[in-house]
């Protein structure tokens, strides 16, 4: 933004004035307050500063939110925002379906219609904190950003790396390197250029297994790309004695839920720098798995905790809105 206002001999104030205006207050409205007549003939003719539109709410009774958004061109998207101790965290959709095809995602059902751009990921970030300032003031704090939704983000790389990049910016939204993960089924084209050129954000790396059949079935593009050559990148990413790699893992009943996938997943990951989110099966409709029992996770939690790896059960919510995780889909 500044080199094209110097470019066109516009005023160097306002690049920061519009991202004051339009990332910090989170405004659609043009900027007038002390930018200059030049400036804001230059802004009206040749930006847009409009949102993504609310195609759909809906509201879970755990207070989670999930929103439909329609996009310029009519596609839509889904994007969710999960409380959590009087705050909030938004999982995020970087693509208008996904092309994994991951057999335990609903939106794998749909493929892969087209990557969002910039503007549409950080779109849904602000048309979803405007809707929780109007409908939830006081409660209206979003803390951290999840790329979890809708796509594998790390195929639509640019898109997603800009996105972080605003994220972060002091001027943008001014959010911590370390309140941003962005997650991966393991697309190793976008984990090898993750270390030059992503900014300082987390990474989670989708296991659901360690066993090569069993992630091939879950996770088609382990054929290709398999988990061992993936985790050889993930594991350099994370900088620094409070950095990890964070490693999902769906448990879905009689498949990937035994104390043979436990304690395999145990030693694959024993050692390393990691830390492990045990997720419960969400079901969905058409899905031929299911979720296990609770006893059963927590049975499964033991074992991997026997190889001493962090490892955290994570809650389900906004399960009977279709909003947890693998849920989402606009087709």
């Amino acid at each position: 933004m500044q080199d094209l206002f110097a470019l066109h001999s516009l005023p160097a104030s306002g690049p920061g004035l519009l991202y004051n205006w339009h990332y910090k207050k989170r405004m659609i409205e043009p900027c007038l307050k002390d930018l200059a007549k030049i400036s804001q003939a230059y802004v009206a003719e040749n930006f847009d500063f409009t949102l993504p539109l609310i195609d759909k709410l809906s509201e879970s009774q755990d207070r989670t939110v999930k929103f439909l958004f329609k996009l310029k061109d009519g596609n839509k998207v889904e994007s969710v925002l999960i409380p959590f101790n009087d705050k909030y965290t938004i999982c995020l959709s970087s693509q208008v379906g996904c092309a994994m095809k991951c057999s335990f995602c609903f939106t794998g059902t749909q493929g892969l219609k087209r990557h969002l751009q910039t503007e549409e990921i950080i779109g849904q970030f602000i048309a979803a904190q405007r809707w929780l300032s109007e409908n939830r003031p006081g409660d209206d704090k979003i803390l951290n950003i999840v790329f979890m939704g809708q796509g594998e983000p790390l195929h639509n790389f640019d898109a997603v790396k800009k996105a972080s990049e605003i994220f972060l910016l002091q001027h943008g939204l001014s959010i911590a390197p370390h309140k941003i993960t962005i997650s991966t089924a393991g697309y190793l084209p976008g984990l090898e250029r993750w270390k030059n050129e992503m900014p300082k954000v987390n990474i989670a790396v989708s296991l659901h297994s360690t066993i090569k059949e069993k992630r091939d079935k879950l996770i088609p593009i382990n054929q290709r790309y398999p988990i061992e050559d993936v985790v050889k990148f993930a594991q350099n990413i994370p900088e620094g004695k409070t950095r990890f790699v964070t490693y999902e893992y769906l448990l879905i009943k009689n498949f990937n839920d035994t104390e043979e996938d436990a304690h395999a997943t145990g030693k694959f990951l024993e050692g390393k720098n990691a830390y492990i989110s045990l997720i419960p099966f969400n079901p969905f409709p058409g899905t031929e798995y299911q979720r296990p029992e609770m006893n059963e996770v927590e049975d499964f939690k033991k074992i991997l905790d026997s190889y001493k790896i962090p490892t955290l059960i994570r809650k389900t919510k906004g399960d009977e809105i279709l909003a947890a995780c693998g849920q989402l889909n606009t087709k």
